[in-house]
């Protein structure tokens, strides 16, 4: 018997009953997203792909925000 998928929540979701979280596992080299209000559809994708994923929803959030600390690629500092 396959042992049952372990879970991890968002660190941005809060409380451990909020009802829309992001979850993440992994399974046999890949890894698994699922929302918990619909944990029956559960994306499955290669973790580098993830972290390409990650990176660029990171760097189009920070892009132009002066309080990121982070300038989007091209832009010159401030003087």
């Amino acid at each position: 018997m396959a042992p049952a998928l372990v879970w991890q929540k968002s660190s941005f979701s809060g409380d451990e009953d909020a009802p829309n979280c992001l979850e993440l596992a992994t399974h046999e080299g890949a890894a698994l997203l699922r929302e918990s209000d619909a944990p029956g559809d559960v994306l499955r994708t290669r973790p580098q792909a993830l972290a390409g994923l990650i990176r660029h929803v990171c760097a189009t959030a920070t892009a132009g925000n002066p309080r990121s600390g982070r300038r989007s690629p091209g832009s010159r500092p401030s003087s």
